[in-house]
């Protein structure tokens, strides 16, 4: 089951994937990783999905990543009286916390929270941003709002806050109740959604405690200023670029979503691009020429990975969806100017003795025709900071625990593998050589480089930098000393 391409594909589980033989054919025409959208569905359902996930997994022998992506709050203003109402450009209109139902005039708001961010200046943005008001005065009960983009407007339609953060967090009691039943079920990845501040992700970390690893949702302005420390504290970061579109000018979307890879690379930290990608699909059995070009970039940008969000869930096409987005990946990358593209946006190494080793396997692979670069990990260390080098070559990725081999199947360039436990250096290049072999990434008479933790089982160790050449690795029973670089 090799992918013959560096970057993932998501594709979220729904309605439209629910039964073993979808699930199936869209792993096998490129799903790496599985979403499960908290939002929707029970858990009842997300557990049939899990269970049919991991017996393709036993029965494939890959590794497959699951993500169990958090609801987060949800923002909604109250009901109307006669039904939906016309608000007009330049009137003034009142949200408040009054349950009464609401007219052209007024409408409750039942979030305390907002009105104690709320300042003169601030921008309301209802129903995804068809309706904008922006206030004008406030207190702590309501405020008074001048309508700036006017629309209709129903009940309980989406708020959301332009210009404040708010003092809630980003994990609501379901969301809590929905953490506790993903790590039950053994979810390789959580996200996080609504992230405004690196406490939001510091809390999600108490809460996981290690049980997975955890993504922040990058949705909300005011994430741009408290980038780079939110980066630092989350194991990958998810750009959501419709809700992002929502909250900024949409010309800006695409300068923040370059700014966020930028900042997820050079701090070796898998990032997926997810939300509208070939939202057209959800109706069509093809995408716009627009949507192919937009998929492209973000590979072109280095994304580890891209997301399909209805259109594998809910959308008419899902298994074409999927075999679209892995034809744009292949295309792009076998673009001589993808890895011109890639090796110019390369950042600098840390002064560590892993970035060093790391660094020597990209340079390597440039000079030599390497087949495979071969990681061991205990921690999936390894392997992270080699795929942060963005190697020509792929990379293998060994290690001897089930969760950290799944959890990197969403890694730019790793093809993750479980192995045996290694004690010493006698047994790696057979290893390395054989797997490389049966997974059809080598052979006989290739040359593979190999990398791993020392001392064996130690995490977040890399002091071993090997060659393996031709016969000496790759022949049954024939094993060469090499000196460690």
């Amino acid at each position: 089951m090799r992918r013959h391409r560096k970057a993932k594909i998501v594709a979220t589980l729904g309605p439209a994937s629910s039964d073993e033989q979808m699930i199936r054919a869209l792993f096998e025409a490129g799903a790496d990783v599985f979403r499960f959208n908290f939002s929707h569905g029970t858990h009842e359902d997300h557990q049939a999905r899990y269970d049919i996930v991991r017996r393709i997994e036993q029965q494939t022998g890959r590794p497959i990543a699951v993500l169990a992506d958090l609801q987060g709050p949800k923002l909604r203003i109250g009901t109307f009286a006669d039904g939906p109402v016309k608000l007009v450009a330049g009137a003034t209109f009142r949200p408040d916390l009054d349950d009464k139902p609401g007219d052209q005039n007024r409408v409750g708001m039942p979030h305390p929270e907002i009105f104690q961010a709320l300042k003169p200046g601030v921008e309301l943005l209802l129903d995804d941003g068809k309706v904008r008001l922006v206030v004008e005065t406030c207190a702590p009960t309501h405020a008074v709002t001048r309508v700036v983009v006017p629309g209709a407007l129903s009940n309980r339609k989406g708020v959301s806050v332009v210009g404040a953060v708010l003092p809630l967090s980003a994990l609501t009691e379901k969301d809590r109740r929905d953490l506790d039943f993903a790590l039950n079920m053994g979810a390789d990845w959580v996200a996080l959604s609504f992230v405004q501040r690196p406490e939001d992700v510091k809390e999600m970390r108490e809460l996981v405690a290690g049980r997975a690893n955890v993504m922040a949702k990058l949705e909300k302005p005011s994430v741009v200023d408290c980038l780079a420390e939110i980066v630092e504290l989350s194991d990958g970061i998810m750009v959501a670029r419709g809700d992002l579109g929502v909250e900024m000018p949409p010309e800006t979307v695409p300068v923040i979503q370059r700014r966020i890879l930028r900042a997820c690379r050079k701090a070796g930290k898998p990032v997926i691009v997810a939300t509208q990608m070939l939202e057209s699909m959800i109706v069509t059995p093809t995408p716009t020429r627009a949507e192919a070009s937009d998929v492209a970039t973000a590979i072109y940008d280095g994304s580890d990975a891209v997301m399909l969000s209805a259109e594998s869930a809910s959308g008419q096409f899902p298994l074409e969806a999927v075999r679209f987005m892995d034809r744009i990946i292949a295309e792009v990358e076998q673009d001589p100017h993808y890895r011109q593209t890639i090796d110019a946006a390369h950042p600098d190494a840390e002064p560590t003795l892993s970035d060093a080793i790391c660094c020597a396997l990209r340079r390597a692979g440039s000079l030599l025709k390497i087949a495979v670069a071969v990681t061991y990990t205990s921690s999936g260390h390894t392997s992270l900071r080699a795929a942060r080098e963005r190697p020509a070559s792929p990379i293998l990725s060994l290690s001897p625990s089930r969760t950290v081999a799944r959890r990197m199947s969403l890694v730019w360039g790793v093809h993750s593998i479980i192995t045996h436990e290694l004690h010493d250096l006698a047994d790696v290049a057979a290893n390395a050589g054989r797997i490389a072999l049966d997974e059809g990434f080598a052979q006989k008479g290739d040359v593979i480089a190999i990398t791993a933790g020392m001392p064996f089982g130690v995490a977040g160790r890399n002091r071993l930098l090997s060659d393996d050449l031709g016969d000496a690795a790759l022949a049954d029973g024939e094993r060469e000393e090499h000196k460690d670089v």
